[in-house]
């Protein structure tokens, strides 16, 4: 069976879920791979949007899915802030080092 649109949003809502869960558990190297997954699904979805159109009922669950998905992202990106700030310092201490 091919995939439909709702497939694609359905699949990347997936995707979305489990980099969260990968986040709350701190395993940032599956968050990347997961994110990876998630970019060929939405690259997948655009070459298959050229072709479709979604019905109102769809375009409705498109656009909550679409709200989850960015939910999901802000609640990862506010779990990686620690993490990022954690990484600029030991560049910062990195580069510190280097030039004395």
């Amino acid at each position: 069976m091919t995939p439909n649109l709702m497939d694609y949003y359905k699949a990347i809502e997936d995707g979305s879920l489990r980099m969260l869960a990968a986040a709350e558990q701190e395993d940032w190297d599956q968050v990347v791979r997961l994110e990876g997954v998630c970019a060929v699904l939405i690259e997948q979805l655009r070459v298959k949007a050229r072709g479709s159109s979604l019905a109102p009922d769809e375009r409705q669950e498109k656009s909550r899915i679409m709200q989850r998905i960015l939910i999901n992202d802000a609640m990862i990106r506010c779990l990686a802030e620690p993490w990022l700030s954690y990484i600029d310092k030991s560049l910062e201490h990195a580069k510190a080092t280097v030039l004395h």
